[in-house]
């Protein structure tokens, strides 16, 4: 497949998943507002996580209208994806660090799986790092924007799941 045939995909499914998890809200029994601050966490990160799936989407598809497209197009997509994970990292660890172990258990919230996904993304980051320094291929631009996918998927599965 081509690139712009992948990001095209990529960003359906962003956008499918999006308006899925709307609908999972509307049809819950209680409003946002009443939800537990875990719930909302997750939401958020379900939510943030699509958002930077389809903006690096975005990101790349602008990019390839560019004419000649420049050989160095999949690095700078790498590092401004580098740059966007770990603010997005820093402030999920942030705010997942405020939470009281117990609100967690209750919430049928683990730190070791919330741990486990940040070594993931850890290592997408630097894997991003490295690319964009040495190579330039394609796919492992396309490494975030799956990793983002899976995590989103996942989150979208606790919601659906949830009690």
């Amino acid at each position: 497949m081509e690139p712009g045939e992948v990001l095209s995909t990529a960003a359906q499914i962003a956008v499918a998943l999006a308006g899925f998890a709307g609908v999972v809200v509307v049809f819950r029994r209680e409003s946002v507002h009443d939800w537990s601050p875990i719930n909302k966490f997750r939401l958020r990160q379900l939510l943030t996580n699509l958002i930077l799936q389809l903006a690096f989407c975005m990101i790349g598809l602008l990019l390839l209208t560019i004419r000649p497209v420049p050989a160095d197009i999949w690095r700078w997509s790498r590092g401004a994806a580098f740059v966007i994970l770990l603010l997005f990292g820093i402030g999920t660890v942030k705010v997942f660090r405020r939470f009281d172990l117990q609100e967690l258990h209750r919430a049928g919230a683990s730190r070791s799986f919330f741990y486990l996904t940040a070594a993931v993304g850890i290592a997408v980051m630097l894997l991003q790092l490295y690319n964009a320094a040495l190579l330039n291929p394609f796919c492992r631009f396309f490494t975030a924007i799956g990793v983002q996918l899976i995590a989103a998927m996942f989150q979208f599965a606790r919601m659906v799941l949830a009690p």
